[in-house]
């Protein structure tokens, strides 16, 4: 039953149901983590990172990408390309199967929170402030930094040859709680493709109690920006590798 496919699934749905579940306990009324803040946040994104690598990696995917912009980059830093289609797939279904089960487990929560924005917010990101240019610059930003960083974690030249059994998924949370902290106030750092449209197909598809819209008009932002980021952190390190 293992196999790459079903660690990235079951480690994107991971990422998923604890990333976005740490949002929701933060944004949803009468939750007992509610305005807990943005430090908050961040940390349980990294976790949530943490926790769907190792899940990847027990599941059969020792690539743990969970990000089809991470795919990418590595795959033109090698010019192997076989599983960017592939893993793609099974990210974008594991992020949908996350967001779904954070809508279950917050079932209660969305009725009594009035809100539309804070609820979308529970799913996909959106930005501080709406400019086209600026947020697809900030997610090309971030997404470079995630990419070219969990590169240099394991590249030889600084040791990640030698990391110490289960290091890595550590180091990676905590590169993106970093990132998180320090780039993520603009647009709320999706940093993976997987990660905002899987969610927001959910919250369009899911019966959630009195939602609003889906705000597609945003959404090709945290896609694009995360595949641009990924390429050039890839065309990067190609060129210092080779």
């Amino acid at each position: 039953m293992a196999s790459p496919l079903v660690g990235e699934f079951m480690g994107t749905m991971i990422l998923i149901l604890l990333g976005d579940g740490v949002v929701a306990g933060v944004l949803l009324k009468h939750s007992k983590a509610e305005g807990a803040g943005w430090i908050v946040i961040t940390a349980g994104w990294a976790f949530a990172v943490m926790s769907g690598v190792f899940v990847a990696i027990a599941c059969g995917s020792a690539d743990a990408h969970l990000n089809p912009a991470v795919t990418l980059g590595f795959a033109i830093s090698s010019g192997n390309f076989v599983k960017v289609g592939p893993y793609l797939l099974a990210q974008m279904l594991g992020a949908f199967a996350g967001a779904a089960l954070v809508w279950l487990h917050y079932l209660p929560h969305w009725k009594g929170t009035p809100d539309k924005a804070l609820k979308l917010a529970c799913f996909c990101t959106g930005p501080a402030i709406r400019s086209a240019f600026s947020n697809l610059i900030s997610e090309m930003v971030a997404t470079f930094v995630l990419v070219f960083v969990v590169n240099a974690i394991f590249w030889k030249a600084v040791g990640g040859a030698g990391l110490a059994a289960g290091l890595g998924p550590y180091l990676v949370g905590s590169l993106v709680w970093g990132i998180g902290l320090s780039l993520g106030g603009t647009t709320g750092y999706a940093i993976n493709p997987a990660r905002d449209l899987g969610p927001r197909l959910a919250h369009a598809l899911l019966p959630i109690a009195e939602k609003g819209g889906s705000d597609w008009r945003y959404a090709p932002i945290p896609v694009i920006g995360p595949f641009l980021g990924g390429t050039l952190a890839g065309l990067l390190i190609r060129g210092l590798q080779h």
